[in-house]
């Protein structure tokens, strides 16, 4: 049996959501496909952000959302990170490409 519940997951993750607001997570397909997606980053070598007893990657993704420790975010939200990400890598790029150019003068 999971600990905490998916409705008590829910409730977690739709509590900073304004009255009148759509709900983030509706259904518990979403608090699955979040906790795995965050378990395969912990798999892929990202640190925990609870300390983790020796649990399982699965077990600790559950612990961090109900602790809000992790957000889900929706698609259009995703995109928008992905984006700046994207452009703070370019400027970190940009700016070593000019350290180098400095160097070698």
């Amino acid at each position: 049996m999971l600990h905490p519940s998916y409705t008590d997951l829910m409730e977690v993750v739709n509590s900073e959501v304004e009255p009148g607001e759509q709900p983030v997570v509706q259904s518990r397909y979403s608090i699955v496909i979040a906790t795995s997606k965050r378990a395969r980053q912990i798999i892929a070598g990202e640190e925990p952000l609870v300390k983790n007893r020796g649990q399982k990657p699965l077990s600790i993704a559950v612990e961090e959302l109900y602790s809000s420790k992790v957000k889900i975010v929706g698609d259009e939200e995703e995109d928008l990170l992905e984006e700046q990400k994207a452009e703070e890598m370019q400027v970190e790029e940009t700016e070593a490409t000019e350290e180098t150019t400095e160097v070698e003068e």
